[in-house]
């Protein structure tokens, strides 16, 4: 699909057509829509799957200024799904997708029928962690991803994955998406260790709601998740074991597994 023009921007828009109930998949920040290959691959058959690339990222467009907002892409999330006529929907957001959603449960229910967020938390970037995330985009910027992709691969993945001698070919392709980003990176990166929190917002989610958190998650451990579940009073927690912050790459077979059983419970009891 090309890109399609919304709330002043142009974003890169998968979809796989076919009859509602859709799912909107919004990835987490360095990466793009191939964070959910395996979903979607698992999905398809039954449900209408729309992956999109956030502005700045992957192939969407790049704007200007010193970051891009998590409110900004709230927005952008808001007009895809007004724009594509899918409400109500299914939201799956991981680490800043996460982000996004929860705002979007809390604030436009009537867009959901349900939430599922990974590898995510509803706090401020903590303060101990602004130094060297700081320090690694200014690495990016000016001298380029290269720089530091051996460090963010260590933030992103967990020690399962990175340890296997079996997964070898699996860092090798994953590496290569992470050196795909461009030096404009940079803004995406400032809008999330920017963010607010959204902490006391969440308390306002009704839609059924899916929490997965890798048991290895560095950035945002399980004890985030545990945080988020307990402030949702319609969430259940999975834990996945063997995954670190990119569950959906690290442990597919289980977040399928846990992904499809939600999701088909959802519509079940919609019926």
């Amino acid at each position: 699909m090309p890109l399609i023009p919304l709330n002043g921007t142009r974003l890169h828009v998968e979809d796989t057509g076919g009859a509602l109930p859709a799912i909107v998949f919004s990835h987490g920040l360095l990466w793009s829509t191939r964070l959910f290959h395996k979903q979607v691959e698992a999905l398809q058959g039954r449900y209408r799957c729309i992956s999109y690339d956030h502005r700045g990222q992957g192939r969407s467009d790049v704007p200007g200024g010193s970051a891009i907002g998590m409110e900004t892409l709230y927005e952008d999330a808001l007009a895809l799904i007004e724009r594509m006529r899918i409400a109500p929907c299914h939201f799956v957001g991981l680490s800043m997708g996460g982000f996004v959603g929860m705002r979007v449960a809390a604030r436009r229910p009537d867009l959901l029928k349900s939430l599922t967020l990974m590898e995510t938390s509803a706090d401020p970037e903590p303060t101990a962690n602004l130094p060297r995330y700081r320090l690694l985009n200014l690495g990016a910027r000016f001298i380029g991803i290269n720089l530091v992709t051996s460090p963010v691969m260590n933030i992103m993945f967990g020690k399962t994955f990175l340890k296997d001698p079996a997964r070898k070919a699996d860092r090798k392709e994953w590496t290569g998406e992470l050196k795909k980003n461009k030096r404009s990176i940079w803004r995406a990166v400032n809008g999330v260790i920017q963010r607010d929190g959204v902490a006391e917002e969440i308390r306002d989610i009704t839609a059924p709601t899916l929490i997965v958190v890798g048991e290895e998650d560095v950035p945002t451990p399980p004890i985030k998740a545990e945080m988020i579940h307990a402030r949702i009073a319609t969430s259940r927690l999975v834990r996945i074991p063997g995954a670190g912050h990119s569950s959906t790459v690290e442990q597919p077979a289980l977040v399928n597994e846990a992904l499809g059983g939600f999701l088909d419970s959802v519509e079940s009891t919609a019926r």
